[in-house]
């Protein structure tokens, strides 16, 4: 089995890499922005769309807010990017956000944060995708069709580049990125030429549109101030992703904490001026955008109605400053829908590690914390795949359902990051005596007492504002992966308790006999063996075992025993239903009972084979036999092999390929040198 899917593996994700060879894996600056700033970056996509969907509910002249709106979300981005370049420098090791609440305000608060960050990824992974097709759907009617499909089906592709290595995914994923940067800033810079310099008219698609005057200026007083942070927190989702490079140090290259803490910055100032360009140039362009375009939008007086299709801000200012269908603007809408797809890669790369890091404390499963053949997580990567995968097919690939479900997680992560920043910088404080290293503690301490205020405010606001959006099914999510981690880290303490040899009485106890069964079906070499093992292992007695279903052949049996001369006990149970596995069970209970300090070692001969189809013909009854007696109190099972013919074949060649894996060959670690490697030739 094991070779007719080795080929297709590596065929999909390359030959599998020494465990020596994870240095080779690991980020320049060039690669790490793009590989975890994806996310926070191609926000430009919809993030500016989403603040002026909001402000449209109080109809056009609402839009003046814009600015002071991106200025507030500014403010913030540097606040928070400011802050985590201090979380970075502190803690190094990859733990981000879980690492320093776990550390500084202790388990639970962890607990939280780990299980916030973890919906915010899969999360992340389902909003990208799903924005995506929606982009790529408005040129191909196929795509929005079959969106749910698709969405998929670009999440498995998604999930194979990242099963292939952080490094060869960052290549892949680096150019679209940084096309699309380029694009956004020369669109920027081109609208600011021509209407600036030039003072030339750029007109948006929607610039004559109107909407609907039942709904402007109707809001006043609260009603507005509580628009207006709606409309802010749905600009905040600007800033979703940034954590993620926190999580992220030890794939940089070295030294890790500076050059992280240096893409921190880069990923800042790009995404906020970008998001501040797009809003700038939609009030420019004249831009209309409602969050029901087909009764709310008015052309030439008449709703716009249902056949209408909105683009995104960024694609009707594209076609304000570059004219609708040239080159630059086809660029610029190639790349947008690309990196949109391409900004599920930020989780990709945050969700394993940080399972991987709370595998190792024992809060989710120990598979998640073992490197895969290319020295990714890739336990880790496959079940986030399958989660977004869920969500999508939920939600239908609806982007504008699934957004309101975001940003949440996030804010908790943000606020408690930030409070235990502050503890942890109070803590060093009361021991250091250096004058300037206070100085500097005291400056971070300032930082991050200010990101936390700002991030607990808008985590306040998001709560209000989108919470009968869908915000509560984040909060839901955020409360199963608590409780989950909970109840497999109680799980790990029990089994761990229950397995401590701490008792020195304990540890003298013997069982006062073993009573060794050899399964016989046929008088054969594996039979003869198994005997031949059994008696090595000197127990107290030793008889052969086998089970009448048919009367001829325990007849026969019966002979070629006697007639062999085999000095060993044949016993014989009646099976008249033709079950084999119930009357060995029984059988080994009885004995178990008769005497409760003994121990029972049932030998069971098995065939090795070759090939995989092989294996469907043999050893069956052995499988299931073996899986009933591991549930069996006293008693020890040992497989006797024989390895068939084929087996030595299939062991021959796998030999001849010049760089052939045996499984778990990574996961063994590195082999120092030549020698090591001959030396490991030698064994096999």
């Amino acid at each position: 089995m094991s070779r007719i899917t080795h080929l297709p593996k590596r065929l999909l994700l390359g030959r599998a890499l020494r465990s020596d060879r994870l240095a080779e894996t690991l980020l320049p600056k060039r690669i790490a922005l793009p590989v975890f700033a994806s996310d926070p970056l191609s926000s430009v996509a919809y993030a500016p769309g989403e603040v002026l969907l909001v402000l449209s509910v109080a109809g056009v002249s609402a839009y003046h807010f814009s600015p002071w709106i991106a200025a507030a979300v500014v403010v913030l981005m540097f606040t928070v990017v400011a802050s985590y370049r201090q979380n970075v420098r502190a803690y190094p090791s990859g733990g981000g956000d879980y690492e320093v609440a776990n550390t500084n305000l202790g388990p639970r608060a962890g607990l939280t944060v780990a299980s916030a960050l973890l919906v915010d990824y899969v999360l992340t992974v389902a909003v990208s995708i799903s924005s995506g097709v929606e982009n790529l759907g408005s040129a191909v009617p196929f795509i929005v069709q079959n969106k749910t499909t698709v969405a998929v089906v670009i999440i498995v592709l998604l999930t194979l580049m990242n099963l292939r290595g952080v490094r060869e995914s960052g290549k892949l994923f680096a150019v679209p990125t940084y096309c699309f940067v380029a694009g956004v800033f020369g669109m920027i810079l081109w609208g600011a030429i021509r209407g600036g310099l030039l003072g030339e008219e750029m007109r948006a698609p929607t610039a004559d549109f109107e909407i609907d005057a039942e709904h402007s200026g109707g809001l006043t007083g609260f009603a507005l101030a509580f628009l207006l942070l709606r409309a802010f927190s749905s600009g905040c989702a600007a800033l979703t992703g940034v954590e993620a490079i926190s999580n992220g140090v030890p794939a940089f290259r070295k030294p890790k904490s500076k050059n992280a803490a240096n893409t921190l910055a880069v990923m800042g100032l790009i995404a906020v001026t970008m998001f501040c360009g797009v809003i700038l140039l939609a009030l420019a362009t004249g831009v209309k955008m409602a969050e029901n375009p087909a009764t709310e939008l008015i052309v030439n007086g008449e709703p716009a109605g249902a056949g209408y299709h909105q683009d995104p801000v960024i694609s009707q200012v594209a076609a304000a400053v570059f004219g609708s269908g040239s080159l630059p603007f086809v660029f610029l809408a190639a790349a947008t829908a690309l990196v949109l797809f391409l900004a599920a890669n930020t989780a990709y790369n945050g969700f394993p590690l940080l399972g991987s890091i709370l595998a190792q404390d024992r809060y989710l499963p120990r598979q998640l914390h073992t490197r895969g053949d290319r020295l990714a997580f890739s336990n880790g990567i496959v079940v986030l795949a399958g989660a977004a995968a869920i969500l999508v097919v939920a939600y239908e690939a609806d982007s504008t359902r699934l957004i309101q479900l975001y940003i949440v997680g996030v804010f908790v992560s943000f606020t408690l990051s930030q409070i235990g920043m502050v503890r942890h910088w109070n803590r060093l404080l009361a021991t250091e005596g250096d004058a300037g290293a206070r100085r500097r503690m005291h400056r971070s301490r300032v930082i991050n007492t200010f990101g936390a205020f700002c991030t607990g405010l808008v985590l306040l606001v998001v709560l209000v504002t989108k919470f009968s959006h869908g915000a509560w099914v984040s909060l839901l999510g955020m409360l199963l992966f608590y409780g989950v981690m909970t109840a497999v880290r109680r799980h790990y303490d029990l089994v761990s308790e229950e397995l401590a040899a701490d008792d020195p009485d304990e540890k003298r106890v013997k069982p006062s006999r073993v009573h060794s069964i050899v399964l016989v079906s046929k008088t054969h070499k594996p039979t003869l063996r198994a005997l031949a093992y059994a008696r090595l292992m000197r127990s107290d007695t030793l008889e052969a075992l086998t089970i009448s279903v048919d009367a001829e052949e325990t007849a026969q049996l019966r002979r070629e025993w006697e007639e062999a001369g085999i000095d060993v006990p044949l016993k014989i149970l009646d099976s008249p239903y033709r079950e084999i596995t119930r009357p060995v069970i029984e059988y080994v209970k009885r004995l178990r009972s008769e005497n409760p300090r003994d121990v029972v070692s049932v030998f069971i001969p098995e065939y090795v084979v070759g090939r995989w189809y092989e294996q469907l013909l043999h050893n069956q009854s052995a499988l299931r036999l073996k899986g009933r007696l591991l549930y069996t109190p006293g008693v020890m099972v040992t497989s006797v092999p024989w390895q068939l013919e084929s087996s030595e074949l299939a062991r021959k060649r796998a030999k001849k390929r010049a760089e052939w894996d045996a499984p778990g060959s990574v996961r063994r670690g590195p082999v120092a040198g030549a020698a090591g490697r001959k030396k490991d030739e030698r064994r096999k």
